[in-house]
């Protein structure tokens, strides 16, 4: 996906089964890996821990969920499998 953060926030959200989820309101990210976490479609604005812990877990969809954003946000039942890039084996130079 190359798309500014920026250009997520108000796309509406849909399932892979075409339900609506909401329009992103806010994007949490984790600065120390460098990556969005969760969407939420709700502010993050709670007078208690009990209020924000409402909002993560019920009006949040976790990033890894996403499979597409483009005019909207795409997202499935489980988890995107992130595929790594496979490096060649380096095997030794053996002179004889």
């Amino acid at each position: 996906m190359g798309l500014r953060i920026s250009k997520l926030f108000g796309m509406d959200i849909y399932t892979t089964e075409a339900e609506y989820k909401g329009k992103v309101f806010d994007l949490v990210i984790n600065l120390e890996k460098g990556r969005v976490e969760t969407i939420t479609t709700e502010a993050l604005k709670a007078r208690t821990k009990q209020e924000a812990k409402k909002i993560i877990t019920e009006k949040s969809i976790p990033y890894n969920k996403v499979r597409a954003a483009k005019d909207i946000v795409l997202v499935g039942s489980t988890p995107k499998v992130v595929e790594t890039e496979e490096k060649p084996v380096k095997r030794p130079i053996r002179r004889y």
